[in-house]
């Protein structure tokens, strides 16, 4: 844990799904809850290690394992509806409940409309907010059930700065947030919650390394979302729910006053990609 001053909930009992978590994001935030004493439904495409995809859900589950929690890995593609029904009632089967659920699979599209290709928009869009809708269909009828429940979407505040030069994939992540806001609002009778949470600046991830981001003194490590998320997890849900977080916010109301820690290299200017800073342009 980068920051020794975030003290991580207990969730000893609970269970969660987190998409992506073969690498990056959220395999730390599948880590982090795993250690945390969350049963884990670790869930991606990768099974086996590719030179410039390395990471898998075996090693996520291995290193969960490792630190004496539970998961579980299933191979998912999230476009596919039958894989990620399958995936939802992965957790059931397993753990016996579904808690957490967090939509962080994703796909990064930083072009213009002109420069997107329909099958490129229809890409970010499946994977992105669409996945999300989908998780969180599946989700429900078992957290309604136990009269408890969060989705967490990892997306960006409802800011139209976000659009520019990339509309695509803006539409797609800003989709996840409604998504989450208009979830909370209908949720909420059943005490079931959701929200969103983007991080304040680039996160090293392959993302970030394919799309040239930055360097490495200029990001933060994964483990900020992870913090964030556990951080959001142990907050009470009428806290929470309904809003669209930022990790740098989540951290401060959990006490943490120095993320020093969280960047990559000591002494690091991590990039900001929020509010009127915007993104870096990168390439591909």
């Amino acid at each position: 844990m980068p920051d020794s001053s975030f003290q991580a909930p207990d969730l000893s009992g609970k269970a969660a799904v987190v998409t992506g978590a073969s690498r990056g994001i959220g395999k730390a935030i599948a880590v982090g809850l795993g250690k945390a004493g969350c049963g884990v439904v670790v869930a991606a495409k990768s099974e086996k290690d590719r030179d410039k995809l390395p990471g898998t859900i075996h090693d996520t589950c291995a290193e969960i394992e490792a630190a004496g929690g539970r998961a579980v890995p299933i191979r998912t593609d999230v476009r596919d509806e039958a894989a990620v029904e399958a995936m939802i009632a992965a957790a059931s089967d397993a753990f016996g409940r579904l808690d957490i659920l967090v939509n962080n699979a994703g796909a990064l599209w930083l072009k213009s409309i002109e420069e997107t290709p329909p099958r490129r928009f229809d890409l970010v869009v499946g994977v992105n907010v669409r996945a999300a809708f989908l998780a969180s269909h599946f989700a429900l009828p078992i957290m309604k059930e136990q009269g408890s429940g969060l989705v967490i979407n990892i997306a960006p505040p409802l800011e139209e700065s976000f659009m520019e030069g990339k509309v695509g994939y803006g539409i797609s992540k800003l989709g996840m947030t409604l998504h989450a806001l208009g979830m909370a609002a209908e949720t909420a009778p059943f005490g079931v919650g959701a929200c969103a949470l983007w991080p304040a600046t680039v996160v090293e991830s392959q993302a970030s390394i394919h799309h040239n981001l930055g360097t490495r003194d200029q990001w933060r490590k994964p483990e900020i979302l992870s913090d964030a998320v556990l951080g959001l997890a142990g907050m009470p849900l009428e806290k929470v729910s309904g809003k669209a977080w930022i990790d740098e916010e989540v951290l401060a109301a959990c006490g943490v006053d120095d993320l020093s820690g969280y960047s990559c290299v000591p002494g690091g200017d991590p990039i900001r990609i929020i509010g009127d800073s915007g993104w870096p342009k990168g390439s591909d």
